[in-house]
């Protein structure tokens, strides 16, 4: 039997957006929310600028998300 390795989580699909909560996680949300990618927000979001991590979609004049498609190709490229 051989075993697939699948980051993305069975309740997201390629065409989801996910805040930056559900990236960087939450542990004092209830429930917490696991980190997809464990760093810091200062961090995540200078690697955005830095080209590092993907670029978000901008919803609204103080509202980003990101493609749950590029976040998973992004841990695809890293072997996560």
């Amino acid at each position: 039997m051989t075993k697939q390795s699948n980051p993305q989580p069975r309740h997201l699909n390629e065409l989801a957006l996910l805040r930056l909560a559900q990236i960087i996680g939450n542990p004092k949300a209830n429930p917490p929310i696991p980190a997809l990618i464990p760093v810091g927000r200062t961090t995540f979001l200078n690697g955005v600028k830095s080209g590092k991590y993907p670029k978000p979609l901008k919803l609204g004049a103080r509202s980003v998300a990101w493609r749950s498609a590029d976040i998973f190709n992004y841990l695809e490229s890293i072997g996560g």
